[in-house]
């Protein structure tokens, strides 16, 4: 049977989701965890694999098992795993859903902090010098009309190609002290979204001009774009599936 898991964490600790040979993932947590509550080695799938540092407000991943799970299984699991993750469900589908190939899109969020927060360190990148808001989402709607994105793609990677359809870009300044950059799309490449906010800043800085920026994406080439942002910033806040896998739930 296979079930999905929703999950949230915060990802300072951890050298991304994937399992690593050399340090601590969310995916190793998670997985230790399974197999000691269900008493079998248990595999799991993600969503997406978020690189080291990365939060997520919301992921999910799949597993299988052919036995019964717990009536407690979700407080027995969050008792042996760290307070810095949290499972919030867990419910059959069926065998044919995948937490990464089922998914539908991928939403994130990068936030920037004009001070120091002590409540929020970790969790926001700490940008002091002003910036052309306007600019940057003009360079960031521009976005939207591409596909080809191997300018914010790192450099070695197995992917067989650099397209994704971005459907949501832009910059909002939610409070006082913070701003932040929404994007979405059915997928993202590794180290998108720190590569295109780094690219960003320097529109927002007046380094690069708008039609800079979107030649950038044209050149398909990583050592056009910015330095990629720091990873404290960025979380994945949502991903989407069709509403018919949730009908188990």
């Amino acid at each position: 049977m296979r079930y999905f898991l929703e999950l949230a964490y915060r990802g300072t600790r951890y050298h991304g989701w994937q399992r690593q040979p050399n340090g601590l993932s969310v995916q190793e947590v998670l997985e230790t965890a399974l197999s000691t509550v269900l008493r079998e080695p248990v595999a799991i799938v993600g969503s997406g694999r978020t690189d080291t540092g990365v939060h997520a407000g919301q992921q999910f991943a799949h597993f299988e098992t052919d036995r019964p799970l717990p009536t407690a299984l979700l407080r027995s699991l969050n008792s042996l795993i760290p307070g810095d993750i949290a499972i919030y469900d867990c419910f059959p589908v069926q065998a044919e859903d995948h937490a990464r190939f089922t998914a539908t899109f991928r939403y994130y969020q990068y936030q920037l902090i004009s001070r120091r927060d002590p409540f929020r360190d970790g969790l926001a990148y700490v940008f002091t010098l002003p910036l052309d808001i306007p600019a940057m989402n003009a360079a960031a709607e521009r976005l939207l009309h591409h596909c080809d994105f191997e300018s914010f793609s790192k450099v070695k990677t197995d992917v067989k190609t650099f397209n994704c359809q971005i459907d949501m870009a832009y910059w909002e300044q939610t409070d006082g002290q913070t701003l932040t950059f929404h994007v979405r799309a059915d997928r993202f490449l590794r180290g998108m979204v720190r590569a295109i906010v780094g690219t960003l800043l320097d529109v927002g800085q007046g380094r690069l001009s708008v039609p800079e920026f979107e030649q950038i994406i044209d050149a398909r080439d990583r050592k056009r774009a910015g330095r990629s942002a720091p990873a404290a910033g960025l979380s994945l806040v949502e991903v989407g599936y069709p509403t018919s896998l949730f009908s188990k739930r």
